[in-house]
């Protein structure tokens, strides 16, 4: 079956992480999507957030190594990754830790996405959300508070 590299981010404001309701997959999900060649995770990542809700995200968790004249940028690094099954192809996917940094509210890309909410760890809980985005949803506000600390 086809691998294909995609990102996700769990980000972060006024303690609550953002999911939307994605209208292919007709589940809750951090907003990420497919790499574009030439593209590094951490710009596809801003894209997606920009393309699918408009929102203006920095992604957190860039290493802190001095620089060598070889090195162009240093690029976040994910909290987590995977490969999981999307029906007729699989996601190897890197997820990241953002904070929004946007002054302006969330607007839908109606397309691709039917709805948005912001989530607290106890909301997580609830019987919508799939066990895995759960699961990564906790280890990301885990992550983030020892960032943030």
């Amino acid at each position: 079956m086809r691998i294909e590299p995609v990102v996700a981010g769990y980000a972060f404001n006024e303690n609550k992480t953002l999911l939307v309701f994605h209208k292919k997959l007709q589940m809750w999900l951090p907003v990420g999507g497919h790499i574009e060649i030439n593209e590094t995770p951490e710009n596809a990542l801003e894209r997606e957030f920009k393309e699918e809700t408009r929102l203006k995200v920095i992604a957190l968790n860039k290493p802190k190594v001095q620089m060598q004249k070889s090195i162009i940028k240093q690029v976040p690094l994910p909290f987590y990754a995977d490969v999981h099954s999307v029906g007729d192809h699989l996601h190897y996917c890197q997820y990241y830790l953002c904070e929004v940094i946007s002054r302006h509210p969330v607007k839908l890309n109606n397309k691709e996405l039917d709805d948005f909410a912001w989530f607290s760890p106890g909301d997580l809980f609830q019987e919508k959300i799939p066990k895995h985005i759960k699961d990564i949803g906790l280890l990301a506000f885990q992550k983030y508070e020892g960032l943030i600390k």
